[in-house]
């Protein structure tokens, strides 16, 4: 089969764009990468932060900037205004970030709603800025008894949501309360050097994207969409 009429009429000739590789910046930031943990429980001794904890660990040891959000204390989604100072908290470290881990417990088949109101108050923009637009995010997830995907699925579909390069290895954590010592340390295992595999491939991935999320991101739809609010600002302005 092929196609013999190759016109494409409905293209905004303007604003079409064939991507090439020259367009990719050949200047490499040098400073360190700058990586948001998210963990989805409150308790005392909890394994999703024991995890990211681990997780923090293995990427400073990468050379990593690390910040981990406590969501302690984050009010429900809409149950205050975004002015609450932990909503504005989380949201400043979004921005400062140029990737992500998310890690939450399975309850219930899915996802805590603890990690779910975090990312329900991170915001698709915040005025001219897309704060998770293009960039990276590793999912992981804690299990009380026998392996599961259900929550990395599902954080994957938010990852996708907001716009974010989520990366192919994830980390599921079977019997979790299993995998720790007395000192909340994570023991020797295959379930550890998974994590090691996700981390290493997290920071592969923000090295090679984060000096060119924008141009990976600029999508011909929203140029057209730009496009056309400027002609309609400009005819409303003149007349």
């Amino acid at each position: 089969m092929s196609v013999t009429d190759l016109s494409t009429p409905n293209l905004n000739e303007d604003e079409f764009a064939i991507p090439e590789s020259n367009q990719f910046t050949q200047t490499l930031s040098t400073h360190k990468p700058k990586i948001l943990l998210l963990y989805g429980s409150l308790r005392k001794r909890s394994f999703s932060k024991l995890v990211i904890e681990e997780c923090a660990r293995l990427l400073i040891r990468m050379g990593a900037e690390v910040r981990i959000f406590d969501p302690k204390g984050l009010p429900l989604p809409d149950g205050e205004e975004d002015t609450h100072p932990k909503v504005q908290e989380l949201r400043e470290l979004v921005v400062w970030s140029e990737g992500q881990v998310w890690c939450s417990p399975e309850r219930h088949g899915a996802m805590t709603g603890i990690m779910k109101s975090q990312i329900d108050w991170i915001p698709l923009s915040l005025g001219a800025v897309r704060p998770t637009q293009g960039k990276t995010l590793a999912v992981m997830q804690v299990e009380g008894g026998s392996q599961s995907f259900n929550v990395v699925n599902q954080l994957r579909v938010l990852g996708r949501w907001m716009r974010m390069i989520t990366i192919p290895n994830q980390s599921s954590v079977a019997k979790a309360f299993l995998e720790f010592d007395d000192e909340d340390r994570m023991k020797p295992s295959g379930y550890y050097n998974r994590i090691v595999d996700v981390m290493e491939e997290l920071i592969k991935f923000t090295l090679l994207t984060r000096d060119n999320s924008d141009y990976l991101v600029d999508r011909y739809s929203e140029r057209v969409e730009t496009a056309e609010q400027l002609m309609q600002r400009v005819n409303q302005s003149s007349q």
